[in-house]
């Protein structure tokens, strides 16, 4: 398996790293009614969960990008670099969400998207 697929890995279970930050901060988890108590979060723990539903919304045009690449024949020290890339960039994205940084959280999501639009790219 390539690193770029280890990437696609890595990318699918990054929202349950925020999810984790989410639900088992400051306030304790109510599981009677998870997404009540989702609602109800306030500050880093709510930022963390915006940070979780992001990161579900960027994990298809990503995973589809990798697999692209992958069957176009891209270059594949390309692809890995850009899907390390992607991932190391997500990982700070949520740090700038939970710590409340909008300039550079935005600033890491548009050169994240880059990462997406190049492997698209390396696939053409």
């Amino acid at each position: 398996m390539t690193t770029a697929y280890w990437c696609v890995l890595a990318a699918a279970l990054m929202p349950y790293l925020f999810t984790g930050i989410a639900k088992f901060g400051s306030k304790p988890y109510d599981n009677r009614a998870p997404r009540e108590f989702l609602d109800r979060l306030e500050g880093p723990q709510k930022r963390a969960h915006w940070a979780q539903l992001n990161s579900f919304e960027a994990f298809a045009p990503f995973a589809a990008a990798v697999i692209i690449a992958h069957q176009a024949q891209a270059p594949q020290a390309t692809v890995n670099a850009l899907a390390l890339a992607f991932v190391a960039l997500r990982l700070s994205y949520g740090w700038a969400y939970i710590t409340d940084r909008p300039t550079l959280r935005s600033l890491v999501w548009v050169a994240a998207l880059a990462c997406v639009v190049g492997l698209f790219g390396v696939a053409a």
